[in-house]
């Protein structure tokens, strides 16, 4: 947090006006509103300005963030002409803890909680004519939000440990461990929940496209309880995730990618989809790791989120001969969330619970994925294994594979293709956090 204090004054304003440049319709004002302002008396002219803010920040550094997390999980390799550190550092596990990889995606993810809780405090201060309801459901979205930013952070950083208490940046809160930040964001998405149930029928606000299905309170709630449904999963909590799915957008035989997305644009200082690259290139070029199409089942479709190069592409003594393709144009939205994570995690939580449950939710995934009906044991050891199998091509390059085999002791099953190179447990802290 240290490292963004001189930015506050000024980083929801910039948001602000990148975001509303292309999200905001109806002729709302680009030109920002201050911090003071919406901290010190949140105006209902200011609120939509303030969450395009936070949603603006939730993009920042994404493709680090999720560069970073699909090296780890040996997934896919990055390598660009800009910074051998992707091949270097990221591939090998000798992080620095005071390099762009470490300290780009902190400084984001904290930029965003602070935009969140500068408009909470705005929300308490108002003197809007805002209803009870409005505020209610102002405040489940905003920290549904600020839950997710702080699980990306938690889930980085692992047993390095992260700040949950950040509202007051002269007086930061204790790191926390893994275990009790993941007990602070489920109570912080359990609180939203109650919000968004008592926020009426519509937000004061809009939200960007991204969010579309899920621009209302209700709609809004079953983000929330998905979102806290994998939180759960985290901490083997699997009753609960039943139940939180339960009240969720899951739907076994619906769209895997009904969700909610990070959108972009090329309009005015909107932002490009920056995990997008052409195929073919060769001074910046995402290549998946050669096991992803070694390990794939015949006739699976999901292999088609890679494309074979015309010549294989080498950095450092890495080798990639398939481009990763899982998105393309540079205006592609990126997920936060799926429903095709959902029946993953529905699959998971019944492993123990109802084992016929869990092969039949294994069974709808590959079944979209042209896959016939899994016929394997249904021990728990096995549907493990599936599950953690269908995650890995369901979900490619989407920033989850390195936490699923942390989560369940698996890192040792992660390829290293050189002498030397490792894969780490979590990310360090920042040097000037000062812990």
């Amino acid at each position: 947090m240290k490292i963004l204090r001189k930015f506050y004054i000024i980083i929801l304003t910039i948001s602000i006006t990148v975001f509303t440049s292309c999200e905001l319709e109806g002729g709302e004002s680009l030109n920002g509103a201050s911090t003071t302002s919406i901290s010190d008396d949140l105006s209902r002219g200011e609120l939509p300005q303030a969450i395009s803010g936070v949603l603006s920040d939730m993009r920042g550094r994404l493709n680090t963030q999720i560069d970073v997390l699909s090296i780890f999980g040996r997934e896919y390799y990055y390598f660009t002409s800009s910074d051998p550190r992707f091949e270097g550092d990221v591939v090998t596990g000798n992080l620095d803890n005071n390099t762009f990889y470490t300290t780009g995606p902190w400084g984001s993810r904290y930029a965003a909680v602070k935009d969140i809780n500068l408009t909470l405090i705005g929300l308490e201060n108002t003197t809007s004519d805002f209803s009870v309801e409005e505020i209610s459901a102002t405040r489940g979205v905003l920290n549904t939000l600020k839950a997710h930013e702080l699980l990306v952070v938690a889930n980085n950083q692992f047993a390095n440990g992260i700040r949950t208490d950040v509202a007051d940046p002269d007086n930061l809160g204790p790191f926390v461990t893994y275990t009790e930040a993941l007990n602070t964001i489920n109570d912080l998405l359990v609180s939203a929940a109650i919000d968004l149930a008592a926020g009426g029928s519509s937000f004061p606000f809009a939200l960007s496209s991204g969010y579309a299905g899920f621009d209302s309170p209700d709609g809004f709630l079953q983000f929330n309880k998905g979102l806290n449904a994998r939180v759960e999963a985290y901490r083997g909590n699997y009753a609960n995730v039943l139940t939180l799915l339960n009240g969720s957008f899951l739907d076994l035989s619906g769209d895997m990618n009904t969700g909610v997305y990070h959108t972009f644009s090329l309009s005015g200082a909107d932002l490009a989809n920056p995990l997008f690259i052409a195929l073919n290139q060769e001074a910046n070029v995402r290549v998946s790791h050669s096991s992803f199409v070694e390990d794939a089942l015949t006739d699976d479709t999901r292999v088609n989120k890679v494309v074979l190069r015309d010549s294989p592409r080498e950095a450092s003594g890495l080798v990639g001969t398939y481009d990763v393709w899982i998105y393309q144009s540079n205006v592609d939205n990126i997920p936060i969330m799926r429903n095709e994570e959902l029946i993953l995690l529905y699959a998971e939580a019944n492993i123990v619970i109802n084992p016929g449950e869990a092969e039949a939710g294994i069974n709808v995934v590959r079944n979209i994925a042209g896959l016939g009906d899994y016929d394997g044991l249904t021990t728990s050891d096995a549907l493990e294994d599936e599950i953690l199998f269908q995650r890995r091509y369901s979900l490619f390059g989407e920033g989850h594979r390195w936490i699923d085999v942390r989560r369940f002791d698996r890192i040792s099953e992660l390829p290293n293709d050189r002498a030397g190179d490792t894969v780490p447990e979590s990310v360090p802290v920042p040097a000037n956090e000062n812990q």
